[in-house]
């Protein structure tokens, strides 16, 4: 008998975890990322003020292919058919840049495979412990994608170094594999579901550097691909069972053929890598956080901005190329969105604004990318390569500040794990207060706080009905 491939490897994984469950510890790490992104799409959506922004464009047209099914839109009191509400709430769950980010693939797992799940198990029925079983094994299979990604020599992603998003690449792939589990294939139906969502993911990273809008459907089209893709596999449709190994595979095409099969496999259903992604305190990129952190740091310690002449900030050298390239672009950012890919202009909001969490989302509001005195300090800005960052990346994310002062003075703060990061997690009270936040800004307080008493008991739901009204 012939060793299985390494997508029917991943497929008798994800079948375990729906047929034998997942233990408490991933069933409630789960859960609190089910909540974290439904928090995530609520602001989203709430955050969109124009039809021309992303989510609200994506809604628009998909209402226009035809209304009905059973899956919602959150916050809406819209039902669609399933892969067009995920398609709408992945989008709105990665439209802010909130959500949550593995190392040291670097990818946002939960905002395709979260919304793909949702959607499935809300049009199938499904139980909440397979919801969450699903949505553990998705995530932990676009992980593990990921984590075969990284190259050590590179200290980098190798989907990155190329310009590919590897969160809706393998996102889509974790989707499918969520989708199929819910749609109760079995071992050989998921693996055509994973093989045939291998034709579907995609995503190119220069939005990240010189700004467009189209980034944040990234994971909304994930999340749609993924559950059309097991939709077609539960009709029939099959995936080359060398998929991801082969010649003309997954990881050929999109990695020349360099990738660590280890961490794709090694321990799978032992070693959660699930459990090992991290939040995002701040509506930023995550590249950008470590830096935040100083700021704040600095701030609290009395710095004045008013006192600044100029600041260093020192990052990992592979992430240069988003938060710090090109240079003029950086200290004026072309949008809000734009930003938050600016390693000037997070750390002038840092020392100039914040609120709620630090730095939240009203620092990102329409035309905050204008504001004169943020501006003026973000041109003060330099962002360079920091050796010590670097050799830390991307296992965490560091940077470390240095700021001149009028009197010459030189203040420096450094940050060797952002906060949310490994060393510094969020704490369950974190979480709740960041959903809170975030779901309070499109329902009123006292529906935010049942709809996170709702999210936190799916686990023993027998059935996964709508979450919110759109009242």
């Amino acid at each position: 008998m012939s060793e299985p491939t390494q997508v029917q490897t991943l497929a008798e994984f994800a079948v375990r975890c729906r047929d034998e469950g997942i233990s408490a510890e991933v069933a409630r790490d789960v859960s609190e990322r089910i909540l974290d992104v439904v928090g995530n799409c609520l602001a989203g959506r709430a955050e969109e003020t124009s039809d021309t922004d992303p989510g609200n464009a994506v809604l628009s047209t998909v209402r226009g292919w035809g209304e009905g099914g059973t899956a919602e839109v959150l916050g809406t009191g819209l039902t669609l058919p399933s892969p067009n509400a995920a398609l709408v709430n992945g989008t709105y769950a990665h439209a802010l840049d909130f959500d949550d980010t593995h190392l040291p693939s670097v990818l946002h797992p939960s905002a395709s495979v979260v919304p793909a799940a949702l959607a499935v198990a809300q049009e199938r029925g499904s139980s909440g412990a397979h919801l969450l079983a699903a949505v553990a094994a998705g995530i932990e299979i676009c992980n593990r994608l990921g984590m075969a990604s990284y190259d050590r020599e590179l200290r980098n992603s190798v989907f990155f170094e190329k310009g590919q998003h590897a969160t809706s690449i393998c996102g889509t792939l974790g989707a499918a594999a969520a989708a199929a589990l819910l749609y109760g294939l079995d071992a050989q139906g998921v693996a055509s579901a994973v093989g045939i969502a291998a034709s579907m993911g995609s995503g190119v990273l220069e939005a990240n550097r010189t700004g467009g809008t189209v980034k944040r459907i990234h994971c909304g089209w994930a999340a749609h691909g993924g559950v059309a893709a097991a939709g077609f596999a539960a009709a029939g449709v099959t995936g080359p069972p060398t998929v991801l190994e082969g010649r003309f595979g997954f990881f050929q095409a999109w990695l020349d053929g360099t990738y660590d099969s280890s961490a794709l496999l090694e321990g799978l259903g032992e070693r959660w890598e699930t459990v090992r992604t991290v939040y995002k305190p701040y509506p930023t990129n995550h590249f950008t956080h470590p830096a935040i952190d100083c700021a704040l740091a600095l701030r609290e310690r009395g710095l004045d901005p008013a006192d600044i002449t100029a600041i260093e900030a020192g990052f990992p050298a592979p992430t240069l190329r988003t938060v710090g390239e090109p240079p003029e672009e950086k200290a004026r950012p072309r949008s809000a969105y734009h930003a938050k890919f600016s390693g000037p202009f997070t750390i002038a909001t840092a020392l100039l604004g914040g609120g709620g969490l630090g730095v939240y989302l009203d620092d990102f509001a329409d035309g905050a990318h204008e504001d004169p005195e943020r501006l003026a300090l973000a041109a003060k800005v330099t962002c360079v390569a920091d050796e010590k960052a670097s050799d830390i990346f991307p296992n965490a994310f560091a940077a470390v500040l240095r700021v001149t002062t009028r009197g010459g003075s030189v203040l420096e703060h450094r940050v060797d794990s952002s906060r949310g990061g490994p060393g510094h997690p969020l704490s369950a009270a974190d979480l709740r207060t960041k959903f809170l936040l975030n779901a309070a800004r499109a329902v009123p307080g006292d529906r935010a706080e049942a709809l996170a008493r709702a999210v936190t008991a799916l686990a023993d739901s027998p059935r996964v009905g709508p979450l919110t009204t759109g009242e």
